[in-house]
């Protein structure tokens, strides 16, 4: 694209964002991005600090991840999709919270009793509590992912822009969990006890609350499916392209390619922090909390892919962007699992850095254009992050037999089918580098009646 200037559309990339009114709303949404970081940076950690406290082996300790991502996700996202379809994008969040409140309170019981030596009862707490924890991150991904999305009055071709500004501050939050445990999990005393724990996740709770007073007396406008039907099938006629939205879910091949595709990543994303702690202590051979702080230092890789990412979507068609960044990370997942020492960690760190667009890239192309079907879409593509509880469990036997490194060769053909459909929908779509290419400035397909009849069903909401 000609130009110094990073353009969407016929736009800068301001258009991509939200008019001055919606503002204060999106940055209250964007907010729940930094909440479920935070408690995703810190369940990686917590799997190395239940290993050694409560003497449990590595399989054992994906009972976290298995509740997080398999109960919190997998199986209550769907149900979390009917409630935003039915009650509306508030009412979902306002759950989220609640439940993500609640898991987090009851850890302070959990930790409070590890010093009974009933070890097995008390993990088993931590599990329930996670699970809790993750129905509503879940509740809040279904929502806040699809709000940023569609969000009204905002133009449809800036969606991939806006949700990759958005999960910009989830990888913010994601690296603070690891600091936060190398400072008060793994030194000194507190290395052997859970006492501190308790405390993170009451912080937690009360953080979770604050948030749930301000989305409570703050208007969130939103569009019906009505609208949303009508906004894909007006995108549709001006491309060029028919309108599929109409056909039944079950015919949403794009969307149900995606769900694979987000069910791979998601689990190989999942594998690469998990048992990154266990492969810096037996591959390079560093304590725990040099490797948690390493662990930190790659998040903060990761985040500073999310804005280089959102700088490249700006230009870039977020289909290729999708098949150039998985195909590095499965070279560098190969090269990680076959190399040792701080080769090997080199690589591994780099993963964190490839990889941090791909989940708002897949979830955008994958449910774009989408219609009616567009919450339910949402919900869908988040249950597909129910793919971080089957792949760390098979990680998990595999390093304990054979040890954390070789244990990394896993996730190569994850991303490698990751690289594929984000490739074959480039293809598909016309090949085209451009950011621009197969989306419709709203300028064609909107007007300044348009624009008052949104601001207007915006002031009507009680």
């Amino acid at each position: 694209m000609p130009g110094g200037t990073a353009m969407i559309g016929s736009g800068s990339i301001w258009d991509a964002l939200p008019p001055r009114r919606l503002a204060f709303p999106f940055a209250l949404v964007t907010s729940l991005f930094f909440l479920w970081g935070f408690a995703y940076g810190l369940l990686d950690v917590l799997n190395a600090h239940f290993q050694k406290v409560l003497g449990i082996t590595k399989l054992q300790s994906t009972g976290l991840q298995v509740a997080y991502f398999g109960i919190g996700y997998f199986f209550f996202s769907p149900i979390a999709g009917e409630v935003l379809r039915r009650k509306g994008y508030k009412f979902t969040i306002l759950m989220g919270l609640a439940f993500y409140s609640t898991g987090a309170i009851f850890f302070w019981p959990c930790a409070k009793f590890s010093s009974n030596g009933k070890h097995s009862a008390v993990f088993g707490g931590f599990v329930v509590c996670t699970a809790v924890i993750a129905c509503g991150l879940a509740s809040l991904e279904t929502a806040a992912n699809s709000y940023i999305t569609v969000l009204p009055g905002c133009k449809p071709e800036g969606a991939a822009f806006r949700l990759q500004f958005s999960q910009s501050f989830n990888g913010i939050a994601s690296f603070a969990g690891p600091f936060i445990a190398s400072k008060y999990f793994f030194q000194g005393e507190n290395q052997n006890n859970l006492n501190n724990v308790q405390w993170v996740y009451l912080a937690v709770a009360c953080l979770g609350v604050s948030v749930a007073l301000l989305v409570a007396f703050v208007q969130l406008p939103e569009m019906s499916e009505a609208e949303l039907s009508e906004q894909a099938a007006t995108t549709a006629t001006s491309s060029g392209h028919a309108d599929r939205s109409t056909q039944p879910l079950y015919k949403q091949y794009r969307l149900i390619f995606g769900f694979i595709a987000q069910f791979c990543y998601v689990g190989a994303q999942v594998n690469v922090a998990t048992f990154f702690i266990n492969y810096v202590t037996e591959t390079v051979h560093w304590e725990s909390h040099i490797a948690s702080n390493f662990l930190s230092y790659s998040l903060i890789m990761f985040t500073v892919s999310r804005f280089v990412g959102t700088a490249v979507l700006s230009k870039v068609n977020a289909e290729l962007v999708v098949a150039i960044w998985a195909s590095l990370c499965a070279l560098c997942a190969i090269l990680a699992a076959t190399l040792k020492a701080k080769s090997g960690l080199a690589f591994l760190m780099l993963i964190f850095f490839w990889e941090a667009p791909l989940f708002p890239c897949i979830y955008v192309i994958s449910t774009t254009k989408m219609g009616q079907h567009t919450r339910r879409a949402s919900a869908i593509l988040i249950s597909a992050v129910g793919g971080g509880a089957v792949f760390p469990p098979i990680q998990g036997a595999i390093a304990d037999r054979y040890g954390s490194r070789r244990s990394y060769g896993l996730v190569a053909p994850a991303f490698a089918y990751v690289a594929f459909y984000g490739l074959f929908l480039w293809i598909h779509h016309g090949a085209d580098w451009r950011r621009e290419a197969n989306m419709v400035d709203s300028s064609d397909i909107s007007s300044e009646k348009d624009a008052n009849d949104e601001k207007l069903a915006y002031e009507k909401q009680p």
